[in-house]
């Protein structure tokens, strides 16, 4: 498995396995089946409402604690200096874990900016404490990841943010660049491009098919692949065993310049996911259970 380099020295897996909207009853045996086809990063989040089962998943694949990567992130109702550290406490207990990887928040909140503030230095003093080896953010756009830079002592590691070929975030992925943090790529296969009232879907897109068959692989491996060339970690989800390896098997082939071009020039600029302006606690909060 390939590896980046965190700004702080850590390394993470550079592609992962996700669990959005798994079901909890699935996602035992999928974790457990994604690190028995050889990723060892586990992508969740407290508003999964799975943690609890990805834990389980990762002690019945009998791998040690420093073998897996664990990444999860805290959800906007929990955002508040105590509020986020209780946040970590109630993660690690359904994840069964002492420590965690990564901690990311989840969404900002605009309207409630400073208390978005207060929950990062949360994660600041986790980080000094050692009960988490790394923090990072998500659907941070350039103002907002700006606003953080000005205040914060620890520059993220990690924006997770939608990309994929319809929707590539350029701006951003380049001002992450610029301050070292690295890029995660949600939905990195398009997936939320299957989603009623999205123009098109990627996986029928018949310039990554045709690059695919090219290769006799499918147009979600030669996503995946762009990602990884481009720089990317990736975090694509499944819980179908043969997707989940078939998502895994992008190590023995690799794009030429041209057709990296040809897939970048495929962008439409629409977003799939909500616009993170948005992301307010009247519409988005929900209550996250003790652990």
């Amino acid at each position: 498995m390939e590896q980046v380099r965190l700004n702080n020295g850590v390394t993470l897996p550079i592609l992962g396995f996700g669990v959005f909207q798994s079901p909890p009853a699935e996602t035992v045996g999928a974790v457990e089946a994604a690190l028995k086809t050889g990723y060892r990063l586990i992508d969740t989040a407290a508003a999964y409402a799975n943690e609890r089962e990805v834990g389980e998943g990762i002690r019945r694949s009998g791998l040690s604690r420093d073998e897996v990567f664990i990444e999860t992130k805290v959800w906007i109702s929990d955002y508040g200096y105590d509020a986020t550290l209780h946040a970590f406490d109630k993660s690690v207990r359904k994840l069964g874990v002492e420590r965690l990887d990564l901690l990311i928040l989840h969404q900002p909140l605009p309207s409630l900016f400073d208390r978005t503030l207060e929950s990062y230095r949360a994660l600041e003093t986790l980080l000094t404490d050692g009960k988490v080896r790394a923090i990072g953010v998500s659907n941070f756009m350039p103002d907002l990841l700006a606003r953080l830079l000005d205040v914060a002592s620890v520059v993220p590691s990690v924006n997770q943010i939608e990309v994929h070929p319809y929707f590539q975030q350029r701006e951003l992925q380049r001002m992450n660049a610029q301050n070292g943090i690295v890029t995660q790529a949600w939905s990195p296969i398009g997936g939320i491009t299957s989603y009623r009232g999205m123009p098109k879907r990627s996986f029928d897109d018949p310039t990554l098919l045709e690059i695919a068959r090219s290769y006799g692989k499918t147009a979600a491996q030669v996503m995946l692949r762009w990602h990884l060339q481009e720089g990317r970690s990736a975090i694509p989800k499944s819980v179908t065993p043969a997707r989940i390896a078939e998502n895994y098997d992008v190590f023995d082939f690799e794009l030429t310049r041209e057709q990296i071009a040809v897939i970048d020039a495929l962008e439409t600029g629409v977003r799939g996911g909500p616009e993170p302006d948005s992301i307010t606690l009247e519409a988005y909060g929900r209550s996250i259970p003790e652990a």
